[in-house]
């Protein structure tokens, strides 16, 4: 089996390693930059139940193309008139075929706010997301050492920008909250292998504090997958492969939308007291 994340994230730091830029400037240009939307807000007003994600993504490195000829700025009307919440924009190149021009054209088309998915490993990644016209920006937890995530954290709200912590397992999950995150995400695609596990996202859910905003995402195919989720206690699901391959990006966006969300609050305190006794 293939292990992907630890080529993508060397052939990241390879990159950013090389980058001759002044990390001052670029941060005192990104501070310049146009205000970005309220991403993180945007799944909270949700109050029509489960939020829905959906991303503009045009190839993935375990399933090779799918999207041939997307355009960005389409496929992000129809996700934004089907009900879509907020948009993810795949912006690495070599390994999705994503670039900054397909997130701009994406956010200018729908209005919606938008994330920024790639790989960010260096501060420079970050400034990018700013500078790019992004709203919010990923940070995975196994891509990066604590002090890493700390500091990109950091510069990520010094810049205005909304971050998605994305985890794992408990593990990562608990190196995840020591930021105190108002946005975390259970990624059910092993990253290591692109292998899925349909029963990640429940297992972690009342692990999630109430407070913050949990996304489930990866191998979501349908409207049963959605309820399954919000019952969990997910706010929102992001969504990639089943809506940017349907014939009817609306329509598939309008299925996820809405389901009744079920609270994490009791079982997240039941999981925090048991780790207490056990402590």
């Amino acid at each position: 089996m293939a292990a992907y994340l630890p080529e993508i994230v060397a052939a990241h730091r390879r990159t950013a390693a090389a980058d001759p830029r002044d990390l001052g400037e670029l941060v005192a240009r990104a501070l310049e930059a146009p205000p970005p939307r309220p991403f993180a807000q945007a799944l909270r007003s949700s109050a029509a139940g489960l939020a829905v994600i959906a991303e503009v993504k045009r190839r993935s490195p375990s399933k090779g193309e799918l999207a041939a000829g997307l355009d960005p700025a389409a496929v992000a009307r129809a996700y934004a008139g089907g009900g879509a919440a907020c948009l993810s924009v795949l912006t690495d190149e070599a390994f999705f075929g994503g670039n900054a021009g397909d997130l701009a054209a994406a956010r200018s088309a729908s209005g919606l706010p938008v994330l920024r998915k790639d790989f960010t490993v260096a501060p420079a990644d970050v400034c990018d997301a700013r500078l790019m016209g992004a709203d919010a920006v990923l940070l995975i937890v196994a891509a990066l050492s604590q002090d890493e995530l700390a500091s990109l954290y950091e510069l990520a709200g010094r810049l205005g920008l909304d971050v998605l912590v994305e985890v794992h397992d408990e593990a990562e999950l608990e190196r995840a909250l020591a930021l105190g995150p108002r946005l975390v995400g259970v990624n059910q695609r092993d990253l290591a292998t692109f292998e899925l596990d349909p029963l990640r996202a429940v297992r972690l859910a009342a692990e999630i504090p109430p407070g913050a905003v949990a996304v489930a995402e990866s191998g979501i195919r349908g409207p049963d997958d959605a309820r399954r989720l919000a019952g969990a206690g997910y706010d929102a699901i992001l969504v990639g492969e089943s809506v940017v391959t349907s014939d009817d990006p609306s329509a598939a966006v309008r299925a996820l939308c809405g389901h009744p969300v079920t609270s994490r609050g009791a079982s997240a305190g039941r999981v925090a007291d048991a780790r207490r006794v056990t402590a």
